[in-house]
């Protein structure tokens, strides 16, 4: 594999763990504009930029959604990954030799690192109360993809320094807000078992799932308070002194 396309490959692959389409349309259009050598030929049929276009559009509004954007991420789970590796083997495609495998090792693992750092940011950030914040990320997020996947075309290895730099800054964040994201995940759970998602009960493995609750004893029926000798229902208190009053089931038959 060429140098410049091992840093193109890391880079591509970053950039697909937190917006895969954005990356696909970036490079897509510069070489639809510009005709470059070092990006492969297929981002640049217009189906795939028609089609990337479009979830790139969906993406920017499920992304600064609350609790939207982590079931967003849930399914992209496997499809960021995928987008990145693909993006590398064409990458690496370009030459001959196990270049294609390099490339599509190179960006499939550093798309799924990535896309486990970015969902667990977001994980924190949906922890605050007002929605702001999932815009200011998103929008954020979307710039910066933007903006390392376009240097990486002119400057690679000045694209991949920053994109290394970026996945170690957010891996310490995420180490670092480890306890907003476990409440982050109590409160999503909660969330998706009224919503009929992701009900932690019906997981599997979950003891509280194989749980079958007993009958309880009925509020209105007392049957917690002792009883007389008899049958008859004690109160604790004499009749007549404040008590519950005498009722026709408390007399014996």
């Amino acid at each position: 594999m060429g140098a410049e396309l091992i840093p193109m490959a890391f880079t591509a692959g970053w950039g697909s763990g937190v917006n895969a389409y954005a990356v696909v349309l970036v490079l897509g259009l510069a070489d639809r504009i510009f005709n470059l050598s070092q990006v492969p030929n297929a981002l640049a049929r217009t189906d795939v930029l028609v089609g990337a276009g479009i979830l790139f559009a969906v993406e920017m509004l499920a992304d600064k959604i609350p609790y939207v954007d982590a079931v967003w991420d849930s399914v992209h789970t496997v499809v960021r990954p995928a987008v990145g590796a693909t993006i590398g083997y064409l990458i690496g495609h370009e030459t001959a030799g196990l270049d294609a495998a390099i490339g599509a090792a190179t960006g499939g693992v550093t798309a799924l690192v990535s896309h486990g750092i970015k969902a667990g940011l977001r994980a924190a950030v949906n922890t605050s109360p007002e929605p702001a914040s999932n815009v200011v990320v998103s929008t954020t997020e979307d710039v910066t993809v933007t903006g390392v996947t376009a240097l990486a075309i002119a400057h690679p290895w000045w694209a991949a320094a920053i994109a290394l730099l970026l996945l170690a800054l957010g891996g310490f964040l995420v180490y670092k807000l480890a306890s907003r994201i476990r409440r982050y995940k109590r409160r999503y759970d909660a969330w998706g078992e009224r919503m009929g998602i992701a009900a932690p009960s019906q997981r599997a493995g979950d003891p509280r799932a194989d749980a079958v609750p007993g009958p309880g004893p009925d509020p209105g029926s007392n049957t917690d308070r002792g009883r007389e000798p008899g049958g008859r229902r004690g109160w604790g208190l004499g009749r007549g002194t404040g008590s519950r009053p005498e009722q026709p089931f408390d007399r014996e038959s």
